[in-house]
């Protein structure tokens, strides 16, 4: 990793985090430090959570809301109440690189962002849809339930944008202007969510369904307060050293495999949400 001007002081660095691929916590480094250009957008002003694997994604990790002990103070954070830890929670918000590369040195292999902004946490800027196959139904399974649902968004005058999960599944975004609350945006995954049950049998939105093998979840539910997605461009706990990656529309449809975006392939690769944050969308439909 070449010389960077940091306030970090960097730790560990010949430490394997990905062990199938040798890939040291340097390279997860240097990865942050080069996809921060295109990654620091969709974390600025968000509240995260991250899962940290110190010893590597092999090995028990843990995932951490509050800001750790030793939080550097030039770090922004924001407090919140949690109703379930019965405290504030000090969050750490990721505006700049210097955190970023505090982040993974922190071996933050996961970032997690909610779909609203610190300033207005009630009122998502994003709809999620997460297309989630259960065995034997499969990642290409998914891609066709999504190029499905955005044919009935378009109908309805919503463009969508689409990403991996990093893993098995396949995230689905609408922006939307900051004017809804979460029961409303999830009342609209859920409607369209059963308008796709409806036409293509593998799909259901209910988690009881899902213990009958080979059905896709279209899981609404992760439009509610307090629960996140995994950033776009945020590395995966998973061997392949994976990347939750957006995707062009035409890619979707060429079922490309979701292992073929990781820590190596990434960084070249154009943003395909270049805009999602300047493309607010209104929910009404005629």
């Amino acid at each position: 990793m070449g010389e960077l001007p940091t306030k970090v002081e960097l730790t560990n660095l010949n430490k394997v985090l990905f062990p199938m691929l040798k890939i040291k916590k340097a390279q997860v480094i240097e990865y942050y430090i080069r996809i921060a250009p295109k990654m620091l957008a969709y974390l600025s002003d968000r509240p995260l959570v991250l899962a940290r694997f110190p010893d590597g994604v092999d090995k028990e990790g843990f995932y951490e809301k509050d800001a750790p002990e030793g939080t550097p103070h030039w770090v922004r954070t924001v407090k919140f109440y949690s109703k379930t830890a019965r405290r504030n929670i000090d969050y750490i918000l990721c505006n700049d690189i210097d955190t970023l590369i505090w982040l993974a040195n922190l071996a933050a292999i996961e970032i997690h962002i909610p779909l609203s902004c610190a300033d207005s946490r009630q009122k998502p800027d994003f709809v999620l849809f997460d297309m989630d196959p259960k065995p034997p139904a499969s990642y290409g399974d998914a891609t066709e339930i999504a190029i499905l649902l955005k044919e009935i968004l378009e109908r309805l005058g919503l463009k969508c944008y689409a990403k991996t999960s990093g893993k098995k599944g396949l995230h689905v975004v609408i922006p939307i202007v900051r004017k809804y609350d979460f029961r409303e945006t999830r009342a609209f995954t859920r409607v369209i969510g059963e308008q796709l049950a409806k036409e293509v049998e593998i799909v259901t939105t209910g988690y009881a369904e899902t213990e009958k093998s080979g059905k896709v979840l279209v899981d609404y539910l992760q439009n509610s307060h307090g629960r996140t997605m995994v950033s776009p461009y945020s590395l995966r706990v998973v061997q392949e050293a994976t990347v939750s990656t957006p995707l062009e529309w035409s890619e979707v449809k060429k079922r490309i495999k979701p292992t073929e975006f990781n820590i190596f392939s990434v960084i070249e690769r154009q943003d395909a949400w270049k805009g999602i944050l300047e493309e607010r969308q209104k929910l009404e439909v005629e």
